[in-house]
């Protein structure tokens, strides 16, 4: 099978060579096509090479040629055939296959092709996401793989076999069983099949600053995938790790990682430290002591050494307006100035990710590409369905309670409604008119009562770090170690991003490059 930016890159091939007497260069291609990487541009051309549609001398460079073109027809794609339990039979002809003549001698309108959805017919060398070309015809002999009609209008592919009064519908699965029926109407025999051999391509992140994964959850979640992982907390790679299979977290000084050793990617992604640039912080912003400011200088180092295809930053909404504008004027113009083009814009959780907390934060999106720029658009706000108390704990140990406890004398009188969110202010009580949290802070980690609290039928307790957990967006199989303090689970949960939103925005941001 060759899909049509495939036929785009080999005509492309063709033609450059006609011209100029030698083959393009990937980076070329890369340039022609607008392509997200060179890497993209290798896939197209290795697909190009085992199709047999071009060959490459390796002692010689630009040595790509095209070979003897093969006569094809076009065969429509008109939907998804189950193999395995029957589905509805619904034609969408919006794509095509090109498949050699010779294979098909009738006209190619006696043909039409449909993906494989399930695994019944594995035995027959008929795997999930293939494709099928299908002979139409109204009738088969025994044994034959057919697209078989049943039930009112549900299709499924299977060997069928004519019994005495009724048709048996075999699976090539030896762990599924036959369907019998007395009506059905056959639709065609499939003739070849087409393997997907062909892995996904996915475009590579670089998860920076990383902490628990909020960033890598959100992306991966659209589709791209992690790749290198990174983060100075020892106590974030114990969560990090129980998450996730691959890419595990690398606990280093960001600063002692040199650009050229981290691995090929596409996307840098950062959430660098917000304190200096943050109301909750000190506001001394790149000239910050500790050194956090400048951690935002080493990733303009390797954008600039390494040139993603883009990269999405994330920190507190008051980088905007940290010294009057200029740290965030200083931010735009170095990444300009290493010639990416970049948009920013502050999202509210409670309006972009459907979480009832209202955290504002802003998100620097970038790309190498001005046209991938230029198609770029932020997602829409979505309504607030999910309420706090959706994703409360029915079953909270005795230890998140405060009754019975000093400051229980002192919150009691004002802690009155079930299930609104309300703050301990040292002397007073704040209650949370709006029905949903206040932006999670680090600080929940540092003692004290800096928890949110709230009211249910045993009475008055703080979240849990699980609750904390699921107010950021993170999903329920998110597990979280049994061997990590609350206060260090805490203190992950307010350093996170809300997964829903850096989802929302990553699949923007696919949506441009795909």
């Amino acid at each position: 099978m060759i899909t049509k930016k495939q036929k785009l890159v080999l005509d492309f091939i063709s033609s450059y060579t006609k011209k100029k007497g030698y083959s393009p260069s990937l980076e070329e291609i890369c340039k022609k096509f607008k392509l997200a990487s060179v890497s993209t541009a290798h896939h197209h051309v290795k697909k190009l090479e085992n199709l047999g549609l071009l060959q490459k001398d390796k002692n010689r460079p630009r040595s790509l040629s095209t070979t003897k073109k093969r006569e094809t027809i076009k065969v429509p794609i008109i939907g998804t055939i189950a193999a395995g339990q029957p589905i509805e039979a619904i034609e969408d002809s919006n794509d095509t296959l090109l498949v050699e003549k010779d294979r098909h001698n009738n006209p190619h309108d006696n043909y039409y092709a449909l993906r494989v959805a399930g695994d019944s017919m594995i035995d027959e060398g008929i795997f999930n996401n293939d494709i099928v070309v299908i002979k139409k015809q109204s009738s088969a002999e025994n044994g034959q793989t057919v697209v078989a009609i049943i039930d009112d209008n549900q299709a499924t592919l299977k060997k069928i076999y004519r019994l005495e009064n009724q048709f048996k519908l075999v699976p090539a699965n030896q762990r599924m069983l036959p369907f019998y029926r007395k009506d059905v109407e056959i639709r065609g025999v499939v003739v070849n099949i087409i393997r997907n051999l062909e892995p996904q391509q996915k475009f590579r992140t670089l998860d920076l600053f990383a902490g628990i994964g909020g960033l890598r959850l959100g992306f991966e979640k659209a589709g791209f995938e992690t790749v290198f992982a990174n983060d100075f907390e020892k106590q974030c790679k114990t969560t990090y790790d129980a998450n996730f299979d691959t890419a595990k977290l690398t606990v280093e000084d960001i600063t002692k990682i040199k650009p050229d050793d981290l691995p090929e990617f596409d996307f840098l992604l950062a959430g660098f430290p917000c304190q200096p640039f943050s109301v909750a912080g000190y506001r001394q912003g790149f000239k910050d002591q500790k050194g956090r400011g400048n951690l935002f200088f080493y990733i303009a180092r390797i954008i600039e050494e390494r040139r993603p295809e883009g990269f999405l930053l994330e920190n507190v909404k008051n980088l905007k307006g940290h010294d009057d504008g200029k740290t965030f004027k200083i931010i735009e113009k170095t990444l300009a100035d290493l010639g990416y083009h970049i948009k920013a814009k502050i999202l509210n959780s409670m309006e972009y990710g459907n979480i009832p907390q209202n955290r504002e934060r802003i998100f620097i999106v970038g790309f190498k590409n001005k046209e991938h720029m230029d198609k770029f658009v932020w997602p829409k706000k979505k309504e607030l369905t999910t309420k706090v108390t959706d994703i409360l704990d029915k079953n909270v140990p005795q230890k998140y309670y405060y009754n019975n406890k000093p400051l229980y004398k002192k919150i009691k009188d004002s802690i009155t409604e079930y299930g609104k969110i309300y703050q301990w202010r040292r002397k007073y009580v704040r209650e949370n008119k709006s029905g949903v949290c206040p932006t999670l802070t680090a600080n929940m980690g540092t003692g004290g009562h800096n928890v949110p609290i709230i009211k249910d039928k045993k009475g008055i307790r703080k979240l849990t770090p699980l609750e904390c957990f699921r107010i950021q967006g993170f999903p329920k199989e998110f597990s979280l170690p049994n061997n990590l303090a609350d206060s260090a689970l805490y203190k992950q949960a307010g350093n996170s991003v809300t997964v829903s939103v850096v989802e929302a925005v990553a699949k923007k941001i696919m949506e441009v490059v795909e």
